[in-house]
């Protein structure tokens, strides 16, 4: 049985998915397993799966019908024969000792999750970002004692998963959905046992035209208040909401308020959805003001906020001009 069992959708990403998938073969750690769950491509990604199993037989390959992200991974964790889980999308990469890395530090942790920073690259592959949680590295952390750790970037694949946080909870990817990673990282963490947040950058993850950061799907932006209600209730379900109401609120106000009010506003500066992220902000939480995680905004951040409560769209387009 394999360590590891590393989940790759793959959707109609023929020109990417080689260099993904070599960089996941090149890992330094070997005992692995390689998911590539096709996931209803309809151009030469299904084949190149194939020749890519025939050559290496730590590969399988699984066809579906499309399913979107969430559905290709679930397929991959019904699939997966490891103890423990890493995703990739198909047209990023990894750094050649990740895995190696994340499994001696979940291990010498005691932890459940290992979590590793990653950058952004664009289509060149030069480096725009490198993004770390900022939390103590190289030891267990509990929610329980650091409920900071909710504020992690809830992308799916910057982490190692013990397969048990996912079999035994039974939290699964909602199909054919933007914003699937908040709507399942974040139910993960209670359950999560210790955390341990590593150094080294791991991930290498590719803004492309056509990716959801930068699709100009404008309307679809509305499932960001879609994931939040799910969240949010999930949260009162489980009876934990007024435990983490602080951390819930800072989300709520960075990822629906700040990011997709951005993310609209840089193509349409009279989109209705601009009111309906503040309206779903206030009415959730309408103290936001008070909270005391809104410091880690950042002078640019704290701009922009201050600009979007203003309805000041104009002045906030005219910074991402000067930006770019």
């Amino acid at each position: 049985m394999p360590k590891t069992s590393v989940i790759v959708p793959v959707y109609n990403v023929e020109v990417f998915l080689e260099k993904c998938a070599r960089s996941v073969l090149a890992q330094t750690e070997k005992d692995f397993e390689l998911l590539l769950i096709d996931d209803g491509s309809t151009d030469s990604s299904g084949s190149l799966c194939q020749r890519i199993a025939a050559a290496d037989p730590r590969v399988r390959v699984v066809h579906q019908e499309n399913q979107g992200l969430g559905g290709a991974r679930n397929t991959g964790i019904a699939q997966a024969q490891g103890e423990w889980l890493l995703f990739v999308d198909s047209d990023d990469w990894l750094a050649p000792d990740v895995l190696e890395k994340a499994l001696a530090g979940a291990e010498k942790a005691r932890a459940e999750l290992a979590v590793f920073p990653f950058a952004t690259v664009d289509m060149e592959g030069k480096e725009l970002a490198v993004f770390d949680d900022g939390l103590p590295k190289g030891i267990g952390l509990t929610l329980e004692e650091n409920p900071d750790m909710l504020l992690l970037s809830p992308c799916a694949w910057n982490k190692l998963y013990s397969a048990r946080l996912f079999r035994e909870t039974g939290v699964r990817y909602p199909p054919r959905v933007w914003y699937e990673d908040i709507r399942t990282t974040l139910k993960l963490l209670p359950h999560g046992g210790r955390v341990v947040f590593l150094e080294n950058t791991g991930y290498y993850y590719l803004q492309r035209p056509g990716s959801i950061m930068n699709s100009m799907q404008l309307d679809r932006n509305r499932e960001i208040m879609e994931a939040f209600d799910d969240l949010l209730g999930w949260y009162r379900e489980q009876g934990l909401f007024e435990k983490y109401r602080g951390e819930l609120e800072y989300l709520t106000v960075l990822h629906v308020f700040l990011t997709a009010s951005a993310r609209v506003l840089r193509a349409d500066q009279k989109h209705p959805l601009l009111r309906e992220f503040r309206e779903y902000t206030r009415e959730h939480f309408p103290d936001y003001r008070q909270n005391p995680y809104l410091g880690r905004l950042g002078k640019k951040r704290r701009l922009l906020l201050a600009l979007l409560e203003r309805r000041m769209y104009g002045a906030v387009a005219g910074l991402f001009r000067l930006k770019g």
